[in-house]
């Protein structure tokens, strides 16, 4: 059985060299995937982020293809990065092109990185990379504020706004700057989730006093993605004890989320009450011209000379948020390096035609989420959470659904705007929607209305109506 199944994998990767040719193949895959078929699924180890980013905007209808062939069945296809090929030392030279986008990424804005809970300079962002604009001017200068003065003027400090605009890169400047203006400070920095799980291990392991010990003595104490907490009463109960203790003490409290305190559903209201009653800000996406000055810093991090024209142009297409400048950014730039061409306005038009009709369809996920969330009596953030009761995981999955039909989004992009959720649940969610509307099934869930009830179909319509608007 195993025998057949190295077969199959290595017509597949036979296949696939047809299919892309053999330069591509060469470049792209046979140093930096590993592939391996298991269980209907074809997975591809890859190496780091950027390399399945790009198999998978570029590659994806040839593997399918190329699987059919070697098979003759359809396989789900995943990504997942392989230790074994990280630390591989004969690097191609688009995983070396990869490593340098990976460490111009740690000194942009709006990096995703959820670093590990650190004390001292474990943060990788800085204020001084933060482009401030009108949308995000009052977080930036409430940021500011703390770094500056012993004692803060309000506590905690809330950041919230929607997904890249900037939030993890401005709580990790702040903890930069405390350490460089402030090196005696006793900061922690980490995720919620990460909150969550260390205090979970406390308990299990009876160090529940050595968790808070760590976690309230400190003299600042900063959260992001502070949301995870939602529908979690014992871990809220705890976090809301740290809370008041480092603020008895006379100590900051910096927290990010997608959301308004107020918009966090199943949190209690000690804890709304206790984040909406120090400074409450929100980051929106930037304008044209703070989209204009991320560009041309990003690229001058890439140590690269793209011409204002190109950053314009860029700009002016991609309005949502800073991952998607950058991810147009990195293709231009990773095309570039492959052809050992410079890059112009007629590049730009012409490789990135398909990027920007991907990243700014007619429907926006904000809006199929907001339109969602609206008719089932939640918030965006519940659709986000990990939560799994009725209402919420029906939102969820016809948010997939719309999101997959309206979009050009993949199933992957999806599930990562959708609290890091994976390619797999995306797809069995909209498998699951499409069933229900076959057949119009009966749906039955509970709003702050009450029970409701209602056909598959007449949900389905009464949504895209919405969005539509």
């Amino acid at each position: 059985m195993q025998s057949t199944i190295t077969d199959e994998t290595s017509a597949v990767s036979e296949a696939l060299a047809e299919k892309v040719g053999p330069q591509k193949f060469r470049i792209w895959f046979k140093n930096s995937t590993k592939l391996t078929l298991t269980d209907g699924y074809l997975k591809i180890g890859v190496p780091n982020l950027f390399i399945a980013s790009w198999i998978e905007s570029h590659f994806s209808n040839e593997i399918s293809q190329a699987v059919m062939a070697a098979t003759g069945a359809e396989r789900e296809i995943t990504f997942a990065v392989d230790p074994e090929l990280s630390g591989h030392q004969k690097r191609t030279q688009l995983d070396s092109q990869a490593k340098l986008v990976e460490n111009a990424r740690n000194q942009t804005p709006g990096r995703k990185a959820k670093a590990r809970p650190a004390q001292g300079n474990r943060t990788k962002l800085s204020l001084d990379t933060f482009v401030v604009g009108s949308s995000n001017e009052l977080a930036y200068n409430a940021a500011k504020a703390i770094v500056r003065e012993q004692q803060s003027p309000f506590n905690p400090l809330f950041v919230h706004g929607g997904y890249g605009v900037g939030k993890t890169h401005l709580l990790q400047g702040i903890c930069t700057a405390v350490t460089n203006d402030r090196p005696q400070t006793n900061w922690l920095y980490l995720s919620a989730e990460d909150f969550a799980n260390q205090f979970v291990l406390a308990l299990k392991t009876k160090k529940l006093e050595a968790f808070r010990r760590r976690m309230r003595q400190t003299d600042l104490l900063v959260i992001d993605d502070i949301h995870f907490l939602a529908s979690k009463p014992s871990t809220q109960e705890e976090f809301l004890h740290t809370f008041n203790t480092i603020d008895l003490a006379g100590k900051q409290v910096i927290l990010a989320s997608d959301a308004h305190p107020r918009m966090i559903g199943q949190l209690s209201e000690k804890l709304v009450n206790r984040f909406i009653s120090g400074m409450v800000v929100k980051i929106d996406t930037p304008d044209f011209k703070t989209r204009c000055q991320i560009c041309k810093q990003y690229a001058q991090a890439m140590q690269k000379n793209i011409p204002d024209g190109v950053i314009e142009y860029i700009a002016e297409n991609l309005k949502t948020n800073v991952r998607e400048l950058e991810g147009a950014l990195l293709k231009l730039i990773a095309y570039g390096a492959l052809q050992n061409q410079k890059i112009n306005l007629n590049m730009a038009k012409e490789i990135l035609a398909e990027h920007l009709e991907r990243c700014d369809p007619i429907v926006h996920i904000s809006d199929i989420e907001s339109a969602v969330a609206t008719y089932f009596g939640i918030t965006p953030a519940n659709i986000h959470s990990s939560k799994k009761d009725r209402t919420i995981s029906l939102a969820r999955h016809f948010s997939m659904y719309l999101a997959r039909k309206h979009t050009n989004m993949s199933s992957s992009e999806i599930g990562r705007c959708m609290g890091n959720k994976n390619h797999a649940t995306v797809l069995l969610a909209c498998k699951n929607i499409e069933e229900r509307i076959k057949r119009n099934a009966e749906l039955h869930w509970r709003s702050t209305a009450g029970n409701k009830v209602s056909k598959a179909r007449t949900i389905l319509a009464s949504l895209e109506e919405s969005i539509s608007n």
